[in-house]
């Protein structure tokens, strides 16, 4: 039996598809959901703001308010509660850490454009190889 589930969600289309296909597949599961804060990096983007303020924890949550409020969405059309967490750092070593609780994770098939999944590579292929509990991934 299936009760946990882990769904990393980073606003992207194929992330709010894992979500439903997380809550229509598992109905009886505890489902939560993840956002990744990534850490500033050669191209820095929206972790360079986070990284310079001055409650790191907090200013990830507050980044992460609008995927959870998406998520929180998609689980009261199916009535399936969610929990939330937050992660900062590297989103595939986050997402395989966070997965050692979890009987599975269903994760979008890739990020959010094109450029993240050239430069940062593809967090879905990262965790399948990773994981150590099945991924599904949803296309």
């Amino acid at each position: 039996m299936t009760a946990r589930i882990l769904v990393p969600m980073d606003g992207s289309e194929l992330s709010v598809k894992a979500l439903e296909f997380a809550v229509e597949a598992y109905p009886d599961a505890e489902i939560t959901v993840l956002t990744v804060v990534g850490v500033p990096s050669w191209f820095m983007g929206e972790a360079a703001g986070i990284s310079l303020s001055e409650d790191v924890s907090q200013a990830a949550r507050n980044h992460a308010q609008s995927v959870f409020d998406r998520a929180r969405e998609v689980a009261a059309d199916h009535t399936t509660p969610v929990e939330t967490a937050v992660a900062v750092g590297n989103p595939s070593r986050a997402i395989v850490e966070r997965a050692e609780g979890f009987d599975v994770v269903v994760i979008g098939g890739h990020g959010r454009d094109l450029s993240s999944r050239l430069l940062i590579g593809n967090v879905a292929e990262l965790v399948v190889r990773r994981s150590p509990v099945p991924v599904t991934v949803v296309r």
